[in-house]
């Protein structure tokens, strides 16, 4: 896992909780299993920037919001 993907999925984690939506919530509305959202949020998948863009969507926020700080 990349510390990179780590950031990145605690990001998105922090923001669906933010939002009080439930991580099957989002895998639901971004069309994922769920297991892969967990995946995502523990930094254990590598996403595509089209599925950074769909998780943004669906939590209402900027895909830049969920993107770590440069290094």
């Amino acid at each position: 896992m990349s510390d990179l993907a780590k950031a990145l999925g605690k990001k998105v984690r922090e923001a669906r909780k933010a939002k009080g939506i439930s991580q099957d919530g989002l895998a639901l509305v971004c069309k994922v299993d769920r297991s892969y959202m967990g995946r995502i949020e523990r930094g254990e998948a590598n996403i595509t920037v089209e599925k950074l863009y769909q998780i943004a969507e669906s939590l209402g926020c900027d895909p830049r919001c969920l993107l770590p700080d440069s290094r």
